[in-house]
């Protein structure tokens, strides 16, 4: 398998299993600790992966974490109740 397409495979099982272990609500320190735990098991699932890779895989992880506009509807720009009445 090409560098690439294993990269991609490890890519996209962190984000699988950022959605399925529902970390996205969880304390910033609580997220760090799972996300280096995680980075930590992909690591051992693809050995051919460099120190590079897992450290990059680890900011995507931050990143997804903690998005510019933020996960959830606590978190919507407006509440149901501040819509305006049709």
């Amino acid at each position: 398998m090409s560098k690439e397409k294993l990269l991609d495979r490890a890519r996209d099982e962190l984000f699988s299993h950022i959605n399925r272990c529902g970390v996205l609500t969880a304390a910033e320190d609580d997220q760090l600790h799972w996300l280096g735990e995680t980075i930590e098991y992909i690591g051992e699932r693809y050995p051919d992966l460099t120190d590079a890779d897992l450290k990059g895989l680890h900011e995507i992880g931050i990143c997804f974490c903690k998005p510019a506009i933020a996960h959830g509807s606590r978190n919507t720009a407006k509440k149901l109740e501040d819509a305006p009445v049709a």
